[in-house]
């Protein structure tokens, strides 16, 4: 199937990292998300997650207005209460399936990521945000609340108040109010979001790749269990490093003070 409404690309740097560049492609209706889009992008992430040799990955919205402002609410007028929660569940299912490839996905938030399009973002590993970007869950001003898991991750990211105040108020919100409520990592004037990103993606692939998607592994399932559950699921993933040779190279190159040729095994 040819890929229309999200679009990659794959590109290798000069130390031969393979970076993946993935961009929702419905600019005319600034990135919305439709059911095309979500049956592309399922698709997209199926090809992603059987590629061993991508280390990292950058998601970001066709065009300089929006990143994904939101989900096609025509494609909601007339669903049932049970076609709404199977569309919820897929929607979940999906942007989990996103958090849990098993390299980064930076979101790189070029404008407008409100309702579905900020619940994208949350999917991510971490947003580096356009100065321009405003974000936000406005479903409650239509009379809905967010399905694609924007109450579950927004909370876990900001905390019980902070989520409930941007989930009920529906407000728009800034990028420095992104990054001041600590959804953000960094703000980029408009030309420098994509290369900052990438720039950010190449320092990432440059490490171990076991060991990042095993980092990336210990934060999403340890850390909203108790301390001594996350500490388990460390110690667990830490003694598996010592099982790769990337481990052996890593030490061996800090000590012959050298570039470490990490690949992955």
């Amino acid at each position: 199937m040819e890929l229309k409404a999200v679009r990659y690309e794959v590109t290798e740097n000069e130390a031969g990292h393979r970076i993946a560049v993935i961009r929702i492609a419905r600019p005319e209706a600034l990135n919305a998300l439709n059911k095309q889009v979500l049956s592309e992008l399922k698709i997209l992430l199926q090809e992603l997650g059987s590629k061993r040799d991508v280390r990292a990955a950058v998601l970001t919205g066709e065009g300089d207005k929006s990143f994904v402002a939101g989900a096609d609410i025509k494609e909601m007028e007339n669903l049932t209460m049970p076609q709404a929660r199977e569309l919820a569940l897929q929607g979940q299912t999906l942007f989990s399936k996103l958090e849990e490839l098993p390299f980064p996905v930076i979101c790189a938030m070029n404008g407008f990521a409100l309702g579905g399009g900020f619940e994208l973002a949350l999917a991510c590993d971490f947003i580096i945000a356009s100065s321009k970007a405003k974000w936000g869950l406005p479903e409650v001003t239509l009379g809905l609340i967010p399905g694609y898991g924007g109450t579950q991750r927004l909370t876990r990211q900001v905390g019980r108040a902070l989520a409930r105040r941007i989930a009920m108020s529906g407000e728009m919100f800034t990028a420095q109010q992104g990054l001041d409520f600590g959804l953000f990592t960094q703000i980029c004037e408009p030309a420098d979001l994509l290369p900052t990103a990438m720039k950010v993606a190449t320092t990432i692939a440059s490490r171990a790749p076991n060991a990042v998607a095993w980092v990336k592994e210990a934060i999403n399932h340890g850390g909203d269990k108790s301390l001594a559950e996350g500490l388990k699921i460390e110690a667990d993933l830490f003694a598996r490093t010592f099982e790769t040779k990337d481990h052996n190279e890593g030490i061996a190159a800090f000590i012959e003070k050298r570039p470490a040729n990490f690949q992955g095994n």
